[in-house]
């Protein structure tokens, strides 16, 4: 893997300075600094919850684990890094840093926060201060500016050739584990069996997981956000929904699965037209594609799905318009994903700010950009069966176009989701999933 992203390295840290050149100019000020933050403490305790490292301090280097560390860019000098190693024998001190990218830095270790503070430009400079408001480190505050904040993140929205062989990696160790949680699931295992089955051959620990899995055995597919982990299996499992991912360096990955048990071929049947719809918008992200159309045209596409399944009796048309596949599919398509799941700019104008809006009728859709190239974002049609929102359906006029004896079939098994993380080139996709499973 290191000879892979040590030829990348040099260029991807060429292009992050330049952006910050040209952010700084754009916000009046003289130094970009970044804080890696400090881990956040629990309410009425003395523990910290578990450290997540700033998004824009890991975007310059593959550095995780290092809380109350700082990156001070000042263009046209050497980037420096302030890495906080502390005098600390209760818990394990980050180790010096080493490897590839390490002599592109002018690297001084200190051994308190306050050491730190007191190798960053003062606080009569022009500093523009990436950090968290909460908790501050006193003497170096943060102002985050807006327009510098505003051109970073819009172009963060391109991945550099670096950062793609991070994601590649990252998709690899998900596919792995993803694999490994549908063996458990076909062996009758728990929720939390297959999750711990998922963490084994991830390698990681919850912490480590860029977001929360959501294991869902049965009913429980029908909960877009289930991380309850049931540690009783039913007595029979019909359906497996897993929504899980992978981190490289900071990097996430997002794949999500749904598989029927062994017999459920109705159900398996409808997670096959899901799949086929859902490979069809893949195929759609291209360069100058609206994403917000794409995630209208994927409504319409589903309502023939639900129709070519028994489950309404309306146009694509009607059932879009009348808010009925809303019903079945509350989400949006997708998101735009890289350093963090839900990755920042998807609904930016441009790169110095503004917002593009929803499309009406679709509250949760988290991109609205139109598609370019180096933008990584993942496709994620479902299609679920919710008692809430179902129970909405059938005062409606149109309630007689829903076969609920169909719908009540279906009950049972919760939902579908199936997602890929697709990199948008100057032509066909990368589908980052699908390649790492075709490598197991």
């Amino acid at each position: 893997m290191t000879d892979r992203l040590a030829p990348l390295y040099p260029q991807h840290l060429a292009t992050l300075r330049e952006r910050a050149d040209r952010a700084l100019v754009l916000g009046g000020y003289d130094h970009l600094v970044i804080a890696a933050g400090t881990p956040l403490r629990k309410f009425l305790d003395d523990q910290d919850y578990p450290f997540v490292a700033s998004p824009h301090f890991k975007h310059w280097l593959p550095l995780t684990d290092a809380p109350g560390s700082w990156i001070v860019h000042t263009p046209g000098q050497k980037t420096k890094l302030v890495f906080l190693q502390p005098r600390d024998y209760w818990h394990v001190v980050p180790e010096a840093p080493r490897g590839y990218w390490v002599e592109h830095f002018d690297i001084v270790i200190v051994r308190s926060a306050v050491e730190a503070v007191a190798q960053l430009p003062g606080a009569t400079t022009r500093r523009a201060v990436i950090a968290p408001e909460c908790p501050s480190v006193p003497g170096v505050e943060a102002n985050n500016p807006q327009p510098v904040v505003d051109y970073l993140h819009w172009h963060r929205s391109y991945k550099t050739p670096y950062e793609l062989e991070l994601m590649r990696a990252a998709s690899r160790t998900g596919a792995r584990a993803h694999r490994a949680a549908e063996h458990a699931f076909r062996n009758g295992e728990s929720e939390l069996g297959i999750h711990q089955a998922y963490l084994a051959a991830a390698g990681a620990i919850d912490a480590e997981l860029p977001y929360a899995s959501i294991v869902g055995l049965n009913e429980h597919g029908a909960v877009l956000h289930y991380t309850h982990f049931d540690r009783t299996a039913p007595d029979y499992s019909r359906s497996f929904l897993i929504d899980a991912g992978a981190s490289a360096a900071g990097y996430a990955s997002d794949i999500t699965r749904t598989y029927a048990g062994k017999g459920e071929d109705e159900f398996q049947a409808l997670i096959n037209s899901v799949e086929a719809a859902q490979l069809s918008f893949v195929a759609k992200v291209r360069a100058g594609q609206s994403y917000p159309e794409l995630h209208i045209h994927a409504h319409h596409v589903l309502a023939d799905v639900l129709r070519e399944h028994g489950l309404i009796r309306m146009s694509a048309e009607s059932a879009v318009e009348s808010g009925v596949t809303a019903a079945f599919f509350p989400h949006g398509l997708g998101h735009p994903i890289g350093l963090q799941v839900h990755d920042v700019a998807g609904f930016q104008r441009n790169e110095h700010g503004g917002n593009i809006p929803r499309p009406d009728g679709h509250p949760y859709l988290r991109m609205t950009r139109v598609l370019e190239p180096g933008m990584v974002v993942t496709i994620e049609p479902g299609l679920y069966f919710i008692d809430m929102l179902l129970d909405e359906l059938r005062d409606k006029p149109f309630a007689a176009d829903i076969d609920w004896t169909k719908v009540q079939t279906f009950r049972p098994y919760g939902g579908i989701r199936i997602e890929d993380d697709l990199v948008c080139t100057t032509d066909a996709p990368e589908n980052l999933t699908r390649d790492a499973f075709a490598q197991l």
